[in-house]
């Protein structure tokens, strides 16, 4: 994986290249990524689906994250990320099915990782139920629900904790079924200002496109 080869851009987001995945993050280039969030409606509530990061993942592992995500490589276009959502959580969609939230950059920097993302993002008014999802085992340990304006508050700092509730995968490739209140640092650390701009570009997107 570390040898993938991903379009490189400068910090005027100018495409100046190839590199490998490696290369992306440890000299800290800019580079394309999609994400997709599964929302859903359920007795007037907005709730929002999470995926659980597995333990063998080298960036952020056990963590909650975007319901599936990944970087587009250097021969495919952004309708092409679509294979993520069945790779990761094997619910097979078109690209026509998402309501797009735009592009949103951000960075994350750690020893030894510089992570600097050009993100298109995607939202998906979900039919689906929690044992609708097939994981991928090496990526995915998990998928959880929470609450959508409670996800909110949470980035707001009004919020310190949010209840969710799901399953992960045992070892022996039962499902447990949790639930359980965690906190900001129970989730990959994008940015705070990430979580709000995204969160404020769903909330358009509900009013608008949503029944």
């Amino acid at each position: 994986m570390e040898t993938e080869q991903l379009r490189i851009f400068d910090e005027n987001k100018n495409h100046i290249g190839i590199a490998s995945r490696e290369d992306v993050h440890r000299l800290g280039y800019w580079h394309e990524v999609f994400h997709c969030w599964f929302i859903c409606e359920e007795e007037g509530t907005y709730k929002l689906y999470l995926q659980l990061r597995s333990k063998n993942k080298k960036d952020y592992p056990n963590l909650l994250d975007i319901t599936a995500a990944g970087h587009l490589l250097a021969n495919e276009r952004v309708e092409d990320g679509i294979r993520e959502i069945e790779e990761e959580i094997g619910i097979d969609l078109s690209f026509q099915d998402l309501i797009p939230l735009g592009v949103v950059d951000y960075t994350v920097i750690r020893e030894n990782f510089i992570d600097k993302e050009i993100a298109h993002v995607f939202l998906y008014n979900s039919p689906h139920y929690l044992d609708d999802f097939t994981l991928q085992e090496d990526e995915v340990a998990g998928m959880v629900k929470v609450n959508f304006h409670h996800f909110e508050e949470l980035w707001l700092g009004e919020r310190e904790t949010i209840k969710i509730s799901g399953f992960k995968m045992k070892d022996d490739g039962n499902k447990v079924y949790i639930h359980e209140n965690v906190g900001r640092e129970k989730f990959v650390p994008h940015q705070v200002t990430f979580y709000r701009t995204v969160i404020e570009k769903m909330k358009e997107k509900l009013t608008l496109e949503m029944p």
